[in-house]
């Protein structure tokens, strides 16, 4: 596994424009530690991030998994870029000929997927801990370490986008336009949902139900937004009169539905890749 992985790395290293993408993924990241001194005015509410409790744990571990999804679109530009390049450049076959298996072909892209969900985790986890360490008002050992399932949830996720652009990577073999179709189905759920639950169905919660098992709204189940867990927000929901009623909990059954749609994925890839004339 180590020697699929290292190919797969050298790959994307020595390939300049994924070089670039993934030094600026991770620069991105890294800004996280500039919300610390985002301060503005909101009405008669003065904004501070670092006095509102935005790096209090275990508060950062949901905040700032969710901020860093945001993100995660340049590296799956990557991913569909590494497997577009395999057939753009002839190396499928050239690593088929050497004696690589399908098999091992797709396992070491996969493993190129837990990799770099992993190493995006970790990179969150250390800049939550740091802004945290420093910010947050509380910092016994019990409460820093608590609710750490938001990086789960996000580790989790991350492995599951990357999968389904592996696919789509693998099923159009065009990284413009497996990227351009990532983007139509993103739209596709929501104008959809939109149609079914507001148009055809009267607002039936039998639409959100059916929804949560889409590709996409699976993944986005797994992080709920955590701004209006923040104090300001509550008080200016409290000013209007609108009560916050929202579940933010890590759910086993949306991590479940996720998992599913990686083995899909990931077992899709393989079988595109084994019936398929290369």
């Amino acid at each position: 596994m180590k020697r699929l992985l290292s190919i797969e790395l050298q790959k994307i290293w020595k390939n300049k424009a994924s070089r670039v993408l993934t030094i600026t993924y991770f620069g991105l990241l890294s800004l996280l530690t500039l919300l610390a001194i985002v301060k503005f005015d909101f009405g008669p509410f003065h904004i501070d991030a670092s006095q509102q409790g935005v790096f209090n744990f275990p508060y950062i571990w949901h905040f700032n998994s969710y901020i860093a999804d945001y993100i995660s679109f340049f590296l799956a530009i990557i991913i569909v870029s590494m497997m577009a390049n395999e057939y753009s450049y002839g190396t499928l076959k050239q690593n088929l000929i050497d004696g690589l298996s399908k098999k091992e072909f797709i396992l070491s892209k996969f493993l190129t997927v837990l990799f770099f969900s992993a190493l995006a985790t970790t990179f969150v986890f250390l800049v939550s801990l740091v802004l945290g360490l420093k910010f947050s008002t509380y910092t016994e050992f019990r409460i820093v370490f608590s609710q750490m399932d938001y990086l789960l949830a996000y580790f989790i996720k991350l492995v599951c986008y990357f999968s389904f652009c592996l696919f789509l990577g693998i099923l159009i073999r065009r990284s413009a336009f497996a990227l351009g179709f990532l983007i139509l189905w993103y739209f596709i759920e929501k104008i959809s949902f939109g149609i079914l639950k507001y148009k055809v169905f009267n607002k039936s919660t039998n639409v959100d139900a059916v929804y949560n098992f889409f590709p996409l709204e699976s993944m986005s189940n797994l992080l709920v937004e955590p701004y209006s867990r923040l104090s300001v927000v509550k008080a200016i929901g409290s000013q209007v009169g609108i009560d916050n009623v929202k579940d933010y909990s890590v759910h086993w059954y949306a991590i479940a539905i996720a998992l599913a749609w990686t083995a899909i994925f990931v077992y899709g890839s393989y079988f595109l890749l084994k019936k398929r004339d290369l």
